[in-house]
């Protein structure tokens, strides 16, 4: 049985980086930058709970 599933063939499925547009860019830089900024905030949380509550 053949594919027949939507979406791009195996030679469209890798596109190089050029072909990204700048606005997408744009967008995954704004996410990376949204992800990396929970990432440090979650981090110096527990720095910070470590620092403020010590374990007895």
């Amino acid at each position: 049985m053949a594919n027949t599933a939507p979406g791009p063939g195996p030679a469209e499925a890798h596109l190089p980086a050029e072909s990204v547009r700048p606005s997408r860019q744009e967008a995954n830089l704004r996410l990376a930058l949204v992800l990396a900024s929970i990432a440090v905030a979650f981090f110096l949380g527990i720095v910070l709970k470590y620092v403020l509550f010590p374990a007895p």
